[in-house]
């Protein structure tokens, strides 16, 4: 479905399963779209639940805008979105750039979320986000494509060992990548390298769980434990064997874990 936001923008988004169920909210990475959740939708269908899956402007379906966002703008689409769809508080799973956004979302729009899940995030910019996002980010403006950093980054986000049991699946998720507009990238990029929701994040009023891969090459898991401290109810569990992705890396790890933490 597309949900037209009242500055014009379009966002895409799908929501499966019975009406009236209690809803999960399922929102990718950066240069992702939400193919990524692939080995989580049927399972938690399965469960009965309902999935809704939003993608981040500039990705996927969503449409893109010229110039920087920020995670505050992100985040105010996603709860756009979910006002929209009345769908009630919904269970929030965010990775990576859905786990930052997702932030914003619960800090900045409390009611919305009865739970989150945030993964492979961080709770604010890095200190040298200038030195690792700049040339990236100067490659893709000038290529106007990701494709010059695609291969990069899908090397950080998933194993060796992965792409060569998985080839299909690790060259379906290279083709997101490649796929992702320069616009949406670029002006994800720029939230990612100037937000903080540390100050903040003591005054999250829902249950959170924080998830990481335990060889994570993007995000290290000690800021995954930063949030799980900062949180007034966090829980912090790391994913073994698994990279930037462990949905989709160990996905058997990962839907136990998601499971239980909905039951809870």
């Amino acid at each position: 479905m597309l949900i037209q936001t009242p500055d014009g923008i379009t966002l895409s988004a799908d929501l499966l399963g019975e009406p009236g169920a209690r809803t999960v909210c399922l929102v990718h990475a950066l240069a992702a779209d939400n193919g990524l959740w692939a080995e989580q939708v049927p399972v938690l269908l399965a469960a009965g639940y309902r999935v809704l899956r939003v993608e981040l402007r500039g990705h996927g379906g969503s449409q893109a805008t010229s110039g920087a966002y920020t995670m505050r703008l992100l985040g105010d689409d996603l709860a756009f979105v979910l006002r929209r769809l009345d769908l009630g508080p919904v269970d929030y799973v965010g990775l990576s750039l859905g786990g930052m956004s997702g932030q914003a979302l619960a800090l900045d729009h409390p009611g919305l979320l009865r739970s989150i899940v945030i993964c492979d995030a961080l709770p604010e910019s890095l200190p040298n986000a200038d030195a690792i996002w700049g040339p990236r980010l100067a490659a893709v403006r000038a290529a106007g494509s990701v494709r010059p950093v695609a291969q990069a980054t899908i090397e950080r986000w998933l194993t060796p060992a992965f792409q060569a049991a998985n080839p299909a699946r690790f060259a379906e998720i290279l083709g997101t990548i490649e796929a992702t507009t320069a616009e949406g990238y670029g002006g994800c990029v720029e939230a990612i390298m100037a937000f903080s929701h540390v100050a903040r994040l003591p005054q999250l009023s829902i249950p959170a769980l924080i998830l990481c891969g335990e060889d994570d090459h993007a995000v290290p898991p000690a800021e995954g434990e930063r949030i799980a401290r900062l949180v007034p109810d966090g829980r912090f569990i790391a994913v073994e064997g698994a990279r930037h992705l462990p949905n989709v890396e160990k996905p058997g790890d990962f839907n136990r874990v998601l499971l239980e933490w909905l039951g809870r």
